[in-house]
């Protein structure tokens, strides 16, 4: 297996030092950055597995790269910054990032945060590819009942991969959603908490639950993630014309339910 590549972009080269030292120990490879425009070039020019994202650059500022690289790519991106209030911490993950660390930091703690995503990464990935297989040659055609005609846009797929809610539908084996005839694009992390939301319907989850089944139980972060998540499903969504909402419950957490007048 390659070695994982890791784009640091930080303005101070001490940090690209420190960092770059634990990372090398834990047998990753580490490409540096020092500004927004630098990030992208070389986000494009090779296979990054995860981002470490300062907050305050020269010229373009991490969270316009960060919302720039999300158009594109699910790729985990860890922001520093020295900004610590919550507010700060909260406006990272909402556009995108995967964990906020304030500075100063350790490096160490930083290489065991990047260990933690990239691992529970990887196993996600190993399990939909697992399940995929075992959907297409564990089943025949007699197995495999078919939706009516016309019933999903994206064709001919097995029951048991459909998730519906009203109207909106979610093909877990090809990791699209859609409501109506209508394709809805969304990151890999946010189909996975819409799946788990759509499999337990009408069912309160709290923070926690959500964390431990799309993060994993050895998540590194905060749980405030998962508001973040949810609020770019949510502003991704269509609010008219359809019969189900995601919804907040106070204090503990959210549910898939009904449209509520």
């Amino acid at each position: 297996m390659d070695p994982y590549t890791i784009l640091i972009c930080d303005d101070k080269e001490a940090v690209h030092e420190s960092l770059g030292y634990f990372l090398n120990k834990e047998g990753m490879q580490v490409i540096s950055a020092y500004d927004g425009e630098s990030v992208l070039l070389k986000f494009s020019a090779h296979k990054i597995d995860l981002i470490v994202l300062d907050v305050m650059l020269p010229g373009m500022d991490g969270t316009e790269v960060c919302r720039i690289i999300r158009r594109e790519s699910d790729v985990p991106i860890i922001f520093l910054s020295a900004k610590g209030e919550e507010m700060d911490r909260i406006k990272g993950l909402e556009i995108g990032g995967d964990d906020y660390v304030t500075k100063p930091f350790s490096p160490r703690e930083i290489a065991l945060r990047i260990k933690i995503l990239l691992n529970r990464r990887s196993r996600d990935t190993g399990s939909r590819t697992d399940e995929a297989a075992g959907n297409a040659s564990g089943s025949t055609s007699g197995e495999r009942s078919r939706l009516e005609e016309g019933a999903f846009p994206a064709g001919t797929a097995a029951d048991n991969e459909i998730l519906q809610y009203q109207e909106l539908r979610l093909n877990q084996a090809t990791m699209q959603v859609f409501v109506g005839e209508e394709q809805i694009e969304m990151t890999a992390r946010e189909v996975s908490l819409l799946s788990y939301l759509m499999n337990n319907p009408n069912r309160v989850l709290n923070r926690e639950q959500i964390l431990n089944a799309v993060w994993g139980f050895d998540y590194y972060g905060e749980t405030r993630a998962v508001d973040a998540v949810v609020k770019r499903i949510r502003k991704k969504l269509p609010k008219e014309n359809v019969h189900f909402q995601i919804q907040s419950i106070y204090g503990v957490g959210y549910r898939l339910g009904d449209m509520t007048s």
